[in-house]
C-alpha cells in the first residue's frame, strides 16, 4: 500500500526519503507530534505552504450559537470547535537573503523520520541555493510526554562549500485570526459539505492578553472571545555557534520574532534551540497562565534540553513494554502497527481528565469533538495496557454528569444523557437524526466503565463516584423505553439511531437494545455488589442520587424483557424492527465515483435502503459475543457484510474481528490490513484532517481480540486464537488485575508468562482453565486456528429473496437521472422465487 522506495520499511520509524509538495496534507498528519494535550502538525519548520498550519491543544475551543434553518425545542444550541493555538513551530532560514522554501527549493537530499522509540521528528535536507551554494539544514521537534506543557525544537544550518550570511528567524504566530504572508492555511479551508471537516470561524477568536519580550524569552497570551478560555505560550531561544552573529527581537499581540543574523563560515554549524511551553484554562487570567509557562521553562532550563530527550526515551520504553504488539518476520506490518500504537499514545497519554478528540491533537477534523469512539475503540486498549489513562478518560465522563442530567431533562428523560459530540459537555450535534438520536452513547460509556473495572478490579473508582455513571445511564433507558404486551411483555426502545448513520431514527435498533440491556443489568448488579463490598460508599451514593431499591428490580426486569429483533424467514437479527422492509442497495454494482455514499446521495435517499455506513449488528456480536451463538454470528455476518460500505473507518476492524472468529480468515486479514493502513495510505482520502484515532485503537483490538481471540465477557478472561496462516507468530502484552503478561501465539501453541506483578491470573483457552503467576508460565497446545471458510459472503442474489411477510427483496442502485424514468411493471411474487436461507447464502460465497 505504500511506495517502499519513498517510505522504506523500518520497524521503529516512519521514514520519508523524498519531498512531495503536492501531498502535504496527509504528511502533516502522519508526521504530527502530540501527547494528548498538545499537538503539533508535521508542518515544515520554515512555515510556508501548508494544508493546515496546526497547533492544537485538547479542549481549547470556541463556541457560537447554532443557527438552525428551522428551530425546534431541544435542538443543540451551542456549537463548539477546536481552535488553532499560536504556532511556535516556525523557524525560517535565509542564505544570502534567499529563503528556504521546500516547495521550490533545489533539494539534493531529503530525509524525514518519526522515531517511535525516541518520540522525536527529525528532518535533514541538502539545499542547493540559487547561487550554487550547498547548505545542510537539520531540524528536530519533540512534544514531551513526561512534561505535558512542553515542546522542544532545534534547527541547525551548516554551509558545506563556502561562507555566506545566514539568518534564522524563530517566530510565534497567531494563525487562527489570519493567514500569514506565505499562503499557508490556518484552518480547514473553505466551507465544505463533508461533515467530517471542522467549521471555520469568520470573526476574531483570540482577544490579546499580555505579550512581552524579555531577553531571549517571548510571550503571547489570549482569551478566546466567546468560550472565555485562555491560552498562553512562552518560548526560550538559544543559539550555539562559533560564528559571529547578531540578534533582533520583535513582538506585537499576534507575532513574536527572534532573529539571528550569522556570518556563517564553511563547515561551522549554527544551531538554534527553541523551548516552548503552552498552558490553557477555562477561566484563569492570561497573566497566571504566563506565570505557569515561565515556571515550566525555568525548570527545563535548569534540567537541560538533553535531559528532556532522555526522559522522553525512558517514558516511551515503559510505554512499549506495556503496549507493544509484535509480528516477527513481518517488518512491513510491524512498522504500521507501531505507528498506530504511537498515535494512541499521542492522543491519550496526557489528556489527564480531558476527552480524547476523534483526531487526537493532529488535526481539526470533526472539530476536535469527543465521541463514542473513545469508549468503544480506545478505552479497551487503555484499560489493558495503561489503566491510569483509562481511569482519567472515564473521569471526564463522570465530570460531565451534571450537564448530561440537564440534557436528559431537556429530552424528557430521567437520569443522564451524554452528548453525542462535545468538547465542553454540551451537545454540539446540529443534526439530531445522526447525532442526538444515538442514545447508545449512554450504554457505550457504561460499557467502557465495566471494561475498565473488569480489567483492573479498581473498586475504589466505582466507590468514589464512578458508580453514578452506571446508575444515571440506567435511569435514562427506563424512561426512554416502554412496555408492550402481546402475550409476552417486552421492553422496547423507539426513535433511536444506532452506530450505522445510514439508517436513522428507528425502532428497536439491535445494537442499542443489546447495549441498553447490558447497561441495565450491569448497573443493577454493580449497585448490589457495592452494597455488600463497600456499604459506606453505597449509602453515600444512595443519598447522593436518591436511589430506591425498587429501581434495581425495574432495571433487571427491563433488561430481561428487552426486545431483540429476529427474522424467522432469514434467520438473522434485523438491524431494527423495520430494517428488512427497506429496499436492498446493490453495492456490488454501485460505481466507485459514487462512493462514499454520504458525499454523493442525499441522506433521505440512503435512509430508504438496506445499506450500512459501518458495522452495527456485527459490532454487537463483538462487544456482547456471549449473547449470541456462533451460528447466529455466522448468519448475521453473511447478511450484513455485503451491505456494509465501510464508509466509516470504524467498520473494517469490527468486520475483521468477527470474520476471524467465524472462520473467514483471509477476509479478516484483508479488513485488518485496510484498518492498519487507513491513514498511512490515506485510504479514505481525508488523512489530511488528522489521524483516525479510533481506527488506531481498532488496530490493537484487531490484533488482540481478533487474531489473539481475547474476550472478557462479564469479567471472565478467555482466549480462542485465530492466527493468520501467513504470520509465524503474534506477541502482545496486557495487564489484568495489576499483573502484566506476555502472550505468544503460534500456529500450534499459546504461551502465557508473567512479566510483572504478584497476582495470579486465571483464564480459559477454548474452554479449558489455566493459571499463571510470577515464575509459573502456561504453554497451551492448540489444535489449529479454528474453522477456515474460503472467500467472503455475497450480497442477496439478483433474483432476490423474501421477507417474513413474503414480499420480495431485490438489490438495486438508486436511479441518478435528469429524465422521468419509465417504471417497469412490478414483478409478481410466485413460488418460483425461493427464500434464500442462511445456508444458501454461505454456499454462494466467492472462492
Amino acid at each position: 500500500m505504500l511506495d517502499r522506495d519513498r517510505y522504506p520499511v523500518d520497524p521503529w520509524r516512519l521514514v520519508e526519503t523524498a519531498y512531495d509538495p503536492a501531498n502535504t496534507g496527509p504528511h502533516e498528519t502522519l508526521f504530527a507530534l502530540g501527547n494528548g494535550y498538545l499537538g503539533l502538525r508535521g508542518n515544515n519548520a520554515e512555515g510556508r505552504k501548508a494544508h493546515e498550519h496546526g497547533t492544537f491543544i485538547n479542549g481549547l475551543h470556541e463556541t457560537w450559537k447554532i443557527r438552525h434553518a428551522e428551530q425546534a425545542y431541544g435542538f443543540a444550541e451551542v456549537g463548539q470547535t477546536i481552535v488553532n493555538a499560536p504556532d511556535s513551530k516556525v523557524i525560517r532560514i535565509y542564505v544570502d537573503d534567499e529563503p528556504l522554501a521546500l516547495d521550490t527549493a533545489d533539494l539534493l537530499d531529503y530525509n524525514r523520520t518519526l522515531d517511535f522509540k525516541e518520540g522525536v521528528l527529525r528532518r535533514t535536507v541538502l539545499w542547493l541555493t540559487p547561487s550554487g551554494k550547498r547548505v545542510r539544514v537539520s531540524a528536530t521537534r519533540m512534544v514531551s510526554f513526561p512534561e505535558r506543557h512542553l515542546a522542544v525544537m532545534t534547527m541547525e544550518v551548516t554551509m558545506i562549500d563556502s561562507d555566506a550570511p545566514v539568518t534564522i528567524s524563530c517566530q510565534m504566530l497567531n494563525r487562527q485570526d489570519g493567514e500569514d504572508e506565505y499562503a499557508g492555511s490556518a484552518g480547514p479551508g473553505t466551507a465544505s459539505t463533508d461533515p467530517r471537516k471542522a467549521e471555520r470561524i469568520a470573526d476574531r477568536v483570540f482577544v490579546p492578553g499580555q505579550h512581552w519580550q524579555q531577553s531571549e524569552r517571548s510571550a503571547l497570551s489570549y482569551r478566546v472571545a466567546n468560550s472565555g478560555m485562555s491560552v498562553a505560550v512562552v518560548a526560550d531561544h538559544t543559539i550555539e555557534t562559533a560564528n559571529d552573529y547578531t540578534t533582533d527581537h520583535y513582538i506585537d499581540p499576534d507575532i513574536a520574532k527572534n532573529a539571528y543574523s550569522v556570518s556563517a563560515k564553511r563547515g561551522v554549524p549554527v544551531k538554534v534551540t527553541k523551548v516552548v511551553s503552552y498552558h490553557t484554562a477555562r477561566t484563569t487570567p492570561t497573566s497566571e497562565l504566563i506565570d505557569r509557562c515561565r515556571r515550566t521553562l525555568d525548570r527545563i532550563a535548569v534540567e537541560g534540553v538533553a535531559m528532556q530527550h532522555v526522559n522522553q526515551r525512558e517514558w516511551l520504553d515503559a510505554y512499549w513494554s506495556r503496549s507493544d504488539v509484535e509480528i516477527p518476520g513481518r517488518d512491513d506490518l510491524q512498522q504500521a502497527i507501531r505507528w498506530n500504537l504511537f498515535q494512541l499514545a499521542q492522543a491519550t497519554a496526557r489528556a489527564d481528565g480531558l476527552g480524547i478528540p476523534a483526531k487526537g491533537v493532529t488535526g481539526s477534523g470533526y472539530s476536535g469533538h469527543y465521541f463514542w469512539d473513545t469508549e468503544i475503540y480506545m478505552v479497551p486498549f487503555l484499560a489493558y495496557t495503561s489503566p491510569l489513562w483509562a481511569r482519567n478518560t472515564l473521569s471526564m465522563r463522570q465530570d460531565m454528569l451534571p450537564l448530561a442530567r440537564q440534557r436528559a431533562r431537556m429530552l424528557n428523560e430521567a437520569g443522564a444523557l451524554f452528548p453525542w459530540r462535545t468538547i465542553n459537555g454540551e451537545e454540539a450535534s446540529a443534526y439530531y437524526a445522526a447525532g442526538t438520536a444515538q442514545y447508545h452513547i449512554n450504554a457505550d460509556v457504561t460499557y467502557a466503565l465495566a471494561k475498565f473495572i473488569h480489567a483492573t478490579a479498581d473498586i475504589d473508582f466505582l466507590a468514589n463516584g464512578a458508580i453514578d455513571i452506571a446508575v444515571e445511564t440506567a435511569r435514562m433507558w427506563i424512561t426512554l423505553g416502554f412496555w408492550r404486551s402481546n402475550g409476552n411483555d417486552t421492553f422496547e426502545i423507539h426513535g433511536v439511531t444506532g452506530p450505522d448513520e445510514y439508517t436513522t431514527v428507528v425502532n428497536n435498533n439491535l445494537f442499542t437494545n443489546v447495549m441498553a440491556r447490558f447497561n441495565l443489568s450491569y448497573a443493577a448488579q454493580t449497585v448490589r455488589d457495592l452494597a455488600i463490598e463497600r456499604p459506606d460508599a453505597y449509602e453515600r451514593m444512595v443519598a447522593r442520587l436518591g436511589l430506591r431499591k425498587e429501581e434495581l428490580d425495574e432495571w433487571t426486569r427491563a433488561a430481561d424483557a428487552m426486545l431483540i429483533p429476529f427474522s424467522d424467514a432469514l434467520q438473522i437479527h434485523p438491524q431494527d424492527s423495520h430494517f428488512l422492509d427497506r429496499e436492498v442497495w446493490d453495492l456490488e454494482n454501485t460505481p466507485p465515483e459514487q462512493k462514499p455514499l454520504m458525499l454523493h446521495f442525499h441522506p433521505l435517499v440512503i435512509y430508504r435502503f438496506q445499506v450500512l455506513k459501518q458495522a452495527d449488528v456485527v459490532l454487537a456480536l463483538f462487544l456482547h459475543g456471549n449473547q449470541f451463538t456462533l451460528e447466529e454470528k455466522l448468519a448475521d455476518f453473511d447478511y450484513y457484510d455485503p451491505l456494509t460500505t465501510s464508509d466509516s473507518t470504524l467498520s473494517n476492524v469490527v468486520q475483521s474481528i468477527i470474520a476471524a472468529e467465524i472462520g473467514y480468515q483471509d477476509l479478516a486479514l484483508d479488513y485488518f490490513v485496510h484498518t492498519l493502513f487507513v491513514d498511512l495510505a490515506d485510504l479514505h482520502k481525508n488523512t489530511a484532517d488528522g489521524v483516525h484515532v479510533a481506527s488506531a485503537g481498532g488496530v490493537w483490538s484487531g490484533l488482540v481480540s481478533g487474531f489473539g481471540g481475547m474476550r472478557d465477557h462479564d469479567g471472565v478472561l478467555t482466549f480462542d486464537p485465530r492466527l493468520p496462516k501467513s504470520w509465524p507468530e503474534l506477541r502482545y502484552r496486557m495487564i489484568w488485575h495489576g499483573t502484566r503478561v506476555l502472550v505468544t501465539l503460534r500456529s500450534d501453541s499459546m504461551h502465557v508468562s508473567v512479566l510483572e506483578g504478584q497476582n495470579p491470573i486465571s483464564f480459559l483457552v477454548r474452554g479449558t482453565s489455566y493459571t499463571v503467576s510470577a515464575g509459573v508460565d502456561a504453554l497451551i497446545p492448540l489444535d489449529g486456528q479454528g474453522t477456515v471458510r474460503p472467500g467472503k459472503p455475497r450480497q442477496i442474489p439478483s433474483g432476490g429473496t423474501r421477507r417474513d411477510d413474503g414480499t420480495l427483496m431485490v438489490p438495486q442502485v438508486p436511479l441518478v437521472t435528469d429524465t422521468i424514468p419509465v417504471v417497469a411493471e412490478i414483478p409478481t411474487i410466485t413460488d418460483t422465487i425461493p427464500t434464500i436461507t442462511p445456508e444458501a447464502l454461505r454456499d454462494s460465497v466467492r472462492n
